[in-house]
């Protein structure tokens, strides 16, 4: 019998990527404005993988730049590792589908089609956008790009959900450096691997807190893991 997968068994950041309208409504890009009056968006996508976000964003004017390990790798090798992902991400999909909210999204088969055509237009921006530099081969919690250099930065699916493999030391460490190139950084979701609000969480908040950041939590219009409806925002208080 082949052995079940479950979450805790999923030990590294896997390529997954999801829509530009995924992160609006997981970032609540409508709701709560960021830009610059008058100016083009400046967003960073961190851990951003093969999400077709900033190729998306790129089309619609704003100035998008995506930072990940994985795009040191090429195209093709990119391509591999989403396949690997995908028997892994769809086979605990299938073993817990009662982890999920399927109302959006109305079934795993919808799942798989919708991140399959996000990370298609990923890969058909990919070598375009690298060459441009909109997608940097850098990772948290040091990354190589100037103070303010973006009104907003974007962690989505990679902090607090890989609790068990970084602790609140590097959590609170990344989520420092977002908000020295970023006047503001917002962070979704906030469960961890096996569905649960990261132990992280309310140690990073304090410590934020107590350093002069503005940092709170917030309800956003978007669920697809159950109980994952919320983001931190976190910005530098004046």
């Amino acid at each position: 019998m082949a052995e079940r997968i479950t979450a805790e068994r999923i030990t590294e950041v896997l390529p997954w990527g999801r829509s530009f309208d995924e992160y609006r409504a997981m970032f609540d890009l409508d709701g709560r404005p960021f830009a610059r009056a008058g100016a083009a968006p400046r967003v960073l996508d961190v851990g951003g993988g093969p999400a077709s976000f900033t190729a998306e964003a790129v089309e619609r004017g704003w100035q998008a730049v995506a930072c990940d390990p994985l795009y040191a790798h090429d195209k093709a090798a990119i391509e591999g590792r989403i396949e690997a992902a995908r028997a892994q991400i769809m086979a605990l999909v299938r073993a817990e589908p009662e982890r999920f909210v399927w109302t959006s999204i109305e079934s795993p088969d919808a799942l798989e089609r919708l991140r399959l055509a996000a990370m298609a237009r990923f890969l058909e921006d990919y070598e375009t956008g690298r060459e441009a530099g909109r997608y940097r081969t850098e990772a948290l919690p040091a990354l190589g790009l100037p103070d303010d250099s973006v009104d907003l930065a974007l962690a989505s699916h990679l902090l607090f959900l890989y609790s068990a493999q970084w602790d609140a030391a590097f959590h609170l460490a990344a989520v420092r450096e977002l908000a020295r190139v970023a006047a503001e950084v917002r962070v979704f979701p906030l469960l961890d691997m096996a569905g649960r609000t990261s132990a992280h969480l309310e140690p990073v908040l304090a410590a934020l807190r107590a350093a002069g950041y503005g940092a709170e939590v917030l309800p956003v219009p978007y669920a697809f893991q159950r109980g994952g409806d919320r983001m931190l925002r976190v910005t530098r208080r004046a």
